[in-house]
């Protein structure tokens, strides 16, 4: 059977109210400054650019977050029984809220879900991390060992987990359709699936407001927007199987 593989950037989740970074209206654009925040050199050394970072999760957007018609639909396309997998360089974790089961989504930068200690490794929930900063812990250690904690993302200057980034590769070799949505394809090695995908004959579609690097690879190059246009796309794939 066809494999779908999509990969999905921060434009998927606009509609669910998380703002993407490099899109017109993109948080990096609007405060470059923000960008130290999830800079791993600047977390790691400068308690200041911590407590800030931990006040920026605690008033995140991702909290009071929704799956959108964007996300229920990539789960409505894999209940159709056609084979899916998601690749997803969002840490919000809405693919599985929305349904998807987790072992079908690829988090290629992580979870923000989550938090690590820097030092001894122990993963626990940020929501309880959180809790703490609530309590009045500006930049609250490991409880294991005293370490520096930080999101279980892959900050600026982090390389990607070589078993995650191998996993990807090896769904979008396999696939025949490769769907690339809500992604500038600007930042590498995710946007390189794209290349990846063409070169072992997949089917390559562009869903972005933006222009992109492989726009000229793809068969479809989609404008219209994400919560409308992939619902639509992948009806389509549904009920025609290959055909696009």
């Amino acid at each position: 059977m066809t494999l779908v593989a999509i990969l999905s950037g921060a434009g998927i989740s606009t509609d669910s109210g998380i703002p993407d970074y490099r899109g017109p209206q993109g948080l990096w654009r609007k405060d470059p400054d923000a960008e130290k925040l999830v800079t791993y050199d600047y977390y790691m050394s400068d308690p200041e650019i911590r407590r800030r970072s931990w006040q920026m999760r605690r008033t995140s957007t991702t909290w009071g977050a929704r799956p959108n018609a964007a996300h229920h639909a990539v789960v409505s396309l894999e209940r159709s029984g056609t084979p899916v997998r998601v690749i997803t360089q969002n840490v919000d974790g809405l693919h599985q809220a929305a349904g998807l089961p987790a072992r079908k989504v690829v988090e290629l930068h992580g979870t923000a879900r989550e938090v690590v200690c820097t030092g001894c490794r122990a993963r626990s929930a940020m929501a309880d991390a959180l809790a703490r900063v609530e309590a009045g812990e500006t930049d609250p250690p490991c409880l294991a060992c005293g370490g520096i904690l930080k999101s279980a993302t892959v900050m600026f200057g982090e390389r990607l987990d070589p078993r995650v980034l191998a996993e990807a590769i090896a769904v979008t070799k396999a696939s025949q359709v490769f769907i690339a949505v809500g992604t500038t394809l600007q930042v590498r090695p995710a946007a390189s699936l794209a290349g990846i995908a063409v070169e072992h004959g997949a089917r390559l579609v562009v869903v972005n407001a933006e222009p992109t690097p492989y726009d000229e690879l793809a068969e479809q190059v989609v404008r219209e927007p994400i919560g409308t246009a992939l619902p639509a796309l992948l009806e389509r794939l549904s009920a025609e199987g290959v055909e696009l």
